[in-house]
């Protein structure tokens, strides 16, 4: 018998299947033998046109981060570059989504996002164009982590959704918690540490 959630993944596969970018890379296999997509299937367009491709990352840790320009948690951006720049040699992947789903506070085009992003804040770390992060137009890696973690979603701007080596969400950090906390930090200590 297949619950629920394995239909629901399902669906969600087919939903999404020209994110799916490498089936060897995208799926992993469920103790009921049928697959599951994993973060690596999916890819945003980049800020500056060129793709970010999840499965580039595959076998390493992802924090994807909704962010926006104009949020009280803006400042956030500084902590994200210093996780970026303490683990990234290490295999740690960053990845900001800036979304204006949340209160307008990413009204503005590329040239004001890269302004706040990599102007203001400086970071170096990959930022993907404009997305929706929650509801039915959702962008499809935010879907499919809805499916992965459906009481953790995104309920304001700097949600942290932290993908482990094996492309699903190890750890999800609410908007509130820090990038360089005790929490986050420890939790992307452990899925570098995993095999």
């Amino acid at each position: 018998m297949v619950d629920r959630r394995q239909v629901l993944m399902l669906t969600l596969a087919g939903a999404v299947a020209p994110a799916v970018v490498h089936p060897a890379l995208a799926q992993t296999a469920s103790p009921a033998g049928m697959s599951r997509i994993t973060a690596y299937g999916f890819s945003f367009p980049a800020l500056n046109g060129n793709d970010i491709r999840l499965a580039d990352y595959a076998g390493r840790p992802i924090l994807v981060v909704n962010t926006a320009s104009l949020c009280g948690y803006t400042p956030q951006y500084t902590g994200l570059q210093q996780l970026w720049t303490e683990f990234q040699n290490q295999g740690l992947m960053v990845i900001g989504v800036p979304s204006n789903d949340f209160g307008s506070q990413e009204p503005g085009d590329v040239a004001d996002i890269d302004r706040t992003a990599h102007q203001q804040y400086s970071v170096t770390f990959p930022i993907t164009a404009k997305a929706i992060v929650r509801g039915a137009g959702a962008h499809p890696f935010y879907r499919w982590a809805a499916t992965e973690r459906p009481k953790d979603l995104p309920a304001w701007n700097f949600h942290k959704y932290l993908v482990g080596r094996d492309g699903h969400v190890a750890d999800v950090f609410a908007t509130a918690i820090e990038p360089t906390d005790t929490r986050v930090k420890t939790a992307i200590g452990r899925a570098l540490a995993a095999s």
